[in-house]
């Protein structure tokens, strides 16, 4: 009876992993988005876009925490990585002051106010991010690049079904995959995201449950419900690969359908949750009144976070459990 135990509360598992080392591998994640961003739509100031927006939601916490006697929190990354993911959301015309608006509104309203780390209902970005389309929803869908203003390549599509033009008449997918075209800071590449989420994977910040069962619903359903819409047809491969590779849908799905706070916990939940989300998604591009989706389809998709774990929570064995 020498040896003394130490009792303490639960979690018992310890892991070398922090806070501030995830965020850390997040931010390096994102350099390959946000570094070809800034080249992508180096005419205009997309640079100090990012620079404002990241700088202000740490300010912003930082003097909230001050203010409130908290601890000050702004070591551990995550508002740094709010600001990035939220600078990657904006148009690369974007005054700063809207950068700075939505970072304010992240931290404060969405993160902060709700108790901080770990306690937001939402992904605080992508809150910012819909706030600012609410709000300035001119500012916020006007797109330009190489110094010509035009519509995304999906809204081009859109128009396009609507019209009942070819589908893809003017959109390149290899340029959408490539990244040169119109679109928000760090969405247009879908190479230099897919880089980013081989990161994370390797490191183990992320596994493959939310964004492939997210990704492979939205295929799916694209797919199959593009066949009732004029001039698709059923698993038109080309209208596919322009899907996946526009908007911000593999940003939203390898960085922020994957957030620890806002995502599931149980396995089956996340898997569950990846579905809804493709599910969401689908139809909001196909059937909405936007050629866009994917924030929304999130954010929906963290409201219905508690009811998803609720269903999917493993049955205890044992007394009162299953037998």
């Amino acid at each position: 009876m020498g040896e003394q135990l130490k009792i303490s509360s639960s979690p018992h598992i310890r892991d070398k992993a922090t806070t501030s080392n995830i965020m850390m591998w997040v931010i390096i994640a994102l350099l390959p988005a946000t570094v070809f961003g800034i080249y992508n739509f180096r005419d205009t100031h997309a640079w100090l876009l990012v620079l404002v927006t990241v700088a202000t939601a740490v300010l912003t916490e930082y003097l909230y925490q001050k203010l409130m006697h908290k601890k000050v929190t702004i070591k551990d990354l995550s508002a740094a990585v709010t600001g990035l993911l939220l600078a990657l959301n904006l148009p690369p015309t974007a005054p700063l002051w809207m950068g700075a608006l939505g970072s304010v509104f992240a931290i404060l309203v969405v993160k902060q106010l709700f108790g901080g780390l770990g306690q937001n209902f939402m992904n605080p970005a992508l809150g910012a991010r819909c706030f600012l389309l609410i709000s300035f929803t001119g500012r916020m869908t006007t797109f330009v690049y190489d110094g010509i203003s035009g519509a995304t390549p999906l809204a081009v599509i859109r128009a396009n079904v609507e019209a009942g033009n070819a589908v893809l008449s003017n959109v390149n997918t290899m340029d959408m995959l490539l990244g040169t075209t119109g679109g928000t800071i760090g969405e247009t590449s879908t190479i230099a995201i897919m880089i980013g989420a081989m990161i994370l994977i390797a490191m183990g910040v992320i596994d493959l449950r939310i964004p492939a069962s997210y990704l492979l619903t939205f295929t799916v359903f694209i797919g199959i419900c593009g066949g009732f819409v004029d001039g698709i047809g059923f698993f038109n491969s080309d209208y596919m690969v322009a899907q996946l590779c526009g908007g911000g849908l593999m940003l939203g799905a390898w960085f922020m359908a994957t957030d620890y706070v806002t995502a599931p916990i149980t396995k089956n939940g996340q898997i569950l949750y990846g579905i809804v989300l493709g599910l969401l998604t689908g139809i909001f591009r196909l059937f909405g009144g936007s050629a866009e989706g994917v924030s929304y389809a999130i954010i929906f998709g963290n409201l219905l976070v508690p009811l998803i774990e609720r269903v999917t929570l493993p049955k205890p064995f044992g007394k009162g459990g299953e037998k």
